[in-house]
C-alpha cells in the first residue's frame, strides 16, 4: 500500500525558505513521478512542481526561481525547497505519486507566510 508522509512545514515570515519532505512507501520509489500541490483556503488544488523519475522537473510559473523539487532514491524522499516566499505561497501542501495510474496524496502539510 503506497504512503506519503510529508513533513516541514510551518510559518515563516515573507522572504523566508522552508523545506518540505516526503518519504515514500509501498512502491518502487526510483520507477516513480513525485511531486507538490498545494490547496489554499477556497481554492482549488494546484501543481506546484513534479519531477520524474529521471530527474525531469516541471514548476508552476508563480514559483519558477523560486522553488526547487529534488529526489534522493536511496531514502523514497522527495523535497521541495521554498525560498523567497511570499504570504500566497500560503497553503496546505501535498505530495503526490502516480503508481499504475492512479494518483496517491499524502495528508498534507500547512505552510503560512505572514507579512
Amino acid at each position: 500500500q503506497v504512503q506519503l508522509v510529508e513533513s516541514g512545514g510551518g510559518l515563516v515570515q515573507a522572504g523566508g525558505s522552508l523545506r518540505l519532505s516526503c518519504v515514500a512507501s509501498g512502491m518502487i520509489f526510483s520507477n516513480r513521478p513525485m511531486g507538490w500541490y498545494r490547496q489554499a483556503p477556497g481554492e482549488q488544488r494546484e501543481l506546484v512542481a513534479t519531477i520524474t523519475r529521471g530527474g525531469i522537473t516541471n514548476y508552476a510559473d508563480s514559483v519558477k526561481g523560486r522553488f526547487t523539487i529534488s529526489r534522493d532514491n536511496n531514502k523514497s524522499t522527495v523535497y521541495l525547497q521554498m525560498n523567497s516566499l511570499k504570504p500566497e505561497d500560503t497553503a496546505v501542501y501535498y505530495c503526490w505519486t502516480r503508481p499504475l495510474s492512479i494518483d496517491y496524496w499524502g495528508q498534507g502539510t500547512q505552510v503560512t507566510v505572514s507579512s
